[in-house]
């Protein structure tokens, strides 16, 4: 089966979330991983994965949010509960708001100390902040580069720092050679997969909701360009995927 690595299931669907989830099951995709990006949707993701045994959460502030404190949300008590395996989505996000650079980076080197703390594993978003990504994202840390587009000069840096790397619906898009050349590089057992949904919907769903059932297409050009049978690649990610957040169990 795959593992949706991050997902976004308190987002309005159609049918809502337990439909979304129902229909991923239906297509192979026995496990998925809620993010959260803004705190008001921790809450709403851990009664979701209290609801279904195939759903875990990491909880975290994305850069967008820069007026919220991480200490308030990112408790002991929420990062010791077993439902949450891991710190994310944090990162640095330049391309809209670069002139939020200074608190970006606040909010983001608050919420690593607190991963760091609970020696939790963390799912960057980056963009457009290469360098203060790799700058700050020393080899302290360990985690998941989310829905990597970013360059093969950062690729080659978090591999030496041990990071995984999640190949999401963008890798389909006849546009994005570049990327399909990175992910070819980065090491299969360094490699795990995500749709990002609702957002980034592989071909040929591109314009339309993404959802976790559409994970197959992504994997289908990810198999095309590690030489894989898509079976095999299955196997890997399953594998890859329980590496990098431990405290998934039962699946």
């Amino acid at each position: 089966m795959f593992i949706d690595t991050h997902c976004h299931l308190t987002d309005e669907y159609e049918g809502g979330a337990d439909t979304i989830i129902a229909h991923a099951k239906a297509n192979n995709v026995g496990a998925m991983i809620c993010a959260t990006a803004d705190p008001k949707d921790i809450v709403p993701a851990l009664n979701i994965a209290k609801a279904h045994d195939n759903i875990f959460v990491t909880t975290g502030i994305h850069p967008d949010n820069i007026n919220e404190n991480p200490d308030e949300y990112l408790t002991d008590e929420l990062l010791n509960n077993p439902l949450v395996i891991g710190v994310g989505e944090i990162g640095l996000d330049y391309h809209y708001n670069p002139q939020t650079r200074p608190q970006q980076i606040e909010l983001f080197e608050k919420q690593l100390a607190i991963a760091y703390a609970h020696n939790m594993p963390v799912a960057i978003h980056t963009r457009e902040a290469e360098e203060d990504t790799a700058n700050i994202l020393t080899n302290k840390y360990h985690g998941v580069m989310h829905c990597f587009t970013s360059s093969w000069n950062l690729a080659k840096v978090m591999l030496d720092r041990g990071f995984y790397f999640s190949a999401s619906g963008i890798l389909t898009f006849k546009n994005s050679e570049s990327i399909r050349e990175t992910f070819a590089k980065i090491p299969t057992d360094r490699i795990v997969i995500e749709t990002d949904a609702p957002y980034c919907a592989p071909v040929p769903y591109r314009g339309k909701t993404c959802e976790p059932a559409m994970i197959v297409e992504t994997a289908k050009v990810l198999a095309q360009i590690k030489n894989l049978q898509i079976e095999d690649l299955e196997n890997i990610l399953f594998e890859n995927t329980k590496k990098l957040y431990p405290k998934i169990k039962n699946i």
